[in-house]
């Protein structure tokens, strides 16, 4: 009866030791109160093995929870985590999970004895003594007495909710599914917006725009910011680039930086208003431009399928089941920008970019930088999983160039922009994360890239463009509050909600207070984001103001 609480406590001690966030009384709260509940149920009944049994969906949550620390080394099972796991395709979960084999063995041993045990001794009708059952009683009591007093201490500041395993993840996992509610009914909820949105200019306007949305594409790998390494050698020549270097996302989750990216919003106007909008795609349309999304990502039911649906022509190559690259997206980029009957056309990019498996996201005549054969997750791996990255950041260096060519050879007025979604961590420091969407961010996770090019026959028609472009390329910009209202003066769209101050064309342009949209879609400021000091050390050696 005794293993039972003490192996459903190990989550809670564990947190214990890496939230530093937590005060004394937060860890006596966390150990005391569950595992004095814990006691209490087992002394309920006789019939431990069906108590046990009853526990499962409690193993579960501790596992998953145990699992997620050997990831990222901190916090409890996040909102966005329950998210990503119902977004994420089996691919991809299943590139991830192959990498946690430690992990997941781990809570094997810890969790599948006592489901096993707990199952026989339930068809044994094995019963706990009454004596056992009555010191179970009184020493959970006790803990949960003694947990009760530490959290009376704190009444006016603590919230369960935030701080107590598991309420904290129950509390979280409702939040999820009230969320992936409210996308669900996103085209009702957003159906009555309107952007009012007009050509402002007819004589400046572009004929063509795109957007390109990288995928987990971190800034310092880029050569254009000043990595040692020729990732960017096509881009690094392209006469009409301006590369922008100081560029931070305000979400490391691609469900919610996207959509940021998309939409008018930034993290601190986000919160439930996301439901209730519509994204570039329909302001463009509203605008006269015909407009086009074409994605290698699959379809997951979020916000970004409904705001990419928005356009006059959709495409997902993932569709058919069957692997892509990025690249397979120019043919259809090609048709979009030479429709002759259409007057504006405005088309949209979502990539995969450089996401995990990063050597599944190029073909091997871009594989440059060698080994790079090795996907497993640890650190002894990460100068062949480095390799692989950087591999992947010169196929959307190429990529790019060739989205460039494409439009240019139309001969027609344009503009491109690119930004990637959120960074990655690979192992960067003593700290050994790894991927993206942790619960709390690190600096490899929101620097991101941005690039803008402009043709000549758009520089033509707007001689200042350029020269703004060039003075806001080393200043501070938050990728998620700008891309819209760039995007809008790029393709000399008015609407009610531009914002002229965000747009990085604009000589009124203004840096950003910075700020992270938290898993609770609070905007915090950055400083109370979760980032430590080796974060702070990386932005401030890169003059990046927060």
């Amino acid at each position: 009866m005794c293993l039972l609480p003490v192996l459903l406590i190990v989550p809670n001690v564990a947190l214990d030791i890496t939230e530093i966030q937590y005060s004394a009384l937060d860890r006596v709260v966390n150990v005391l109160l569950p595992l004095g509940v814990y006691l209490l149920l087992c002394a309920s009944s006789s019939k431990i093995g069906r108590t046990a049994v009853l526990f499962i969906p409690v193993m579960v949550l501790c596992a998953f929870q145990l699992v997620l620390l050997f990831l990222y080394g901190e916090s409890i099972i996040a909102i966005d985590m329950f998210l990503n796991v119902a977004t994420s395709n089996p691919g991809e979960a299943g590139e991830l999970l192959s990498n946690l084999t430690t992990a997941i063995l781990v809570v094997v041993v810890l969790y599948l004895p006592p489901i096993v045990l707990g199952i026989r001794l339930w068809r044994k009708n094995r019963r706990l003594t009454s004596s056992a059952r009555r010191v179970a009683a009184i020493v959970g009591g006790a803990l949960v007495l003694g947990g009760l007093i530490c959290w009376g201490i704190m009444a006016k500041t603590y919230r369960a909710d935030r701080k107590l395993f598991p309420v904290n993840v129950i509390s979280n996992m409702v939040v999820a599914v009230e969320r992936t509610d409210l996308s669900i009914n996103y085209d009702k909820t957003s159906a009555p917006f309107d952007f009012h949105a007009q050509i402002s200019d007819t004589a400046s306007a572009p004929e063509i725009v795109v957007l390109v949305v990288g995928e987990t594409s971190r800034a310092d790998n880029w050569q254009l910011n000043g990595y040692e390494r020729s990732t960017n050698p096509r881009l690094s020549k392209r006469h009409g680039l301006v590369n922008f270097t100081r560029v931070l996302s305000e979400s490391n989750t691609t469900h919610k930086s996207v959509p940021l990216l998309l939409s008018h919003l930034s993290a601190a106007e986000f919160g439930d208003s996301i439901y209730n909008v519509k994204g570039v795609m329909a302001a463009f349309g509203e605008a006269g431009y015909a407009t086009s999304w074409l994605s290698n990502q699959p379809r997951n039911h979020s916000l970004i399928d409904y705001f990419g649906s928005q356009a006059d022509s959709v495409l997902f190559l993932n569709d058919d089941g069957k692997h892509h690259y990025d690249m397979e997206l120019l043919p259809h980029l090609a048709k979009a920008v030479n429709q002759t009957d259409k007057k504006r056309i405005m088309v949209a990019l979502h990539t995969y970019g450089s996401h995990f498996n990063y050597r599944e996201r190029y073909p091997t005549e871009y594989s440059v930088f060698k080994p790079d054969a090795a996907s497993s997750a640890s650190a002894e791996n990460r100068d062949e999983l480095l390799n692989a990255y950087d591999n992947s950041v010169l196929y959307t260096d190429a990529l790019l160039d060739s989205v460039i060519s494409i439009v240019s050879a139309t001969g027609r007025p344009a503009a491109m922009l690119y930004l990637a979604d959120h960074g990655e961590d690979i192992f960067d420091d003593s700290r050994e994360r790894f991927l993206h969407a942790s619960p709390t961010p690190t600096y490899w996770q929101i620097h991101v890239p941005m690039v803008v090019w402009l043709s000549p026959g758009y520089r033509a028609q707007n001689p200042d463009a350029l020269k703004h472009l060039v003075a806001n390329s080393g200043r501070n910009i938050s990728s998620s509050r700008s891309a819209f209202h760039t995007l809008l003066s790029l393709g000399k769209v008015k609407s009610g909600v531009y914002n002229p101050d965000a747009s990085v064309v604009e000589a009124t342009y203004s840096e950003p207070t910075r700020i992270y949209l938290n898993d609770y879609n609070e905007a915090t400021n950055l400083p109370q984001a979760g980032l430590r000091d080796k974060d702070f050390d990386q932005l401030a050696k890169r003059s990046v103001k927060y």
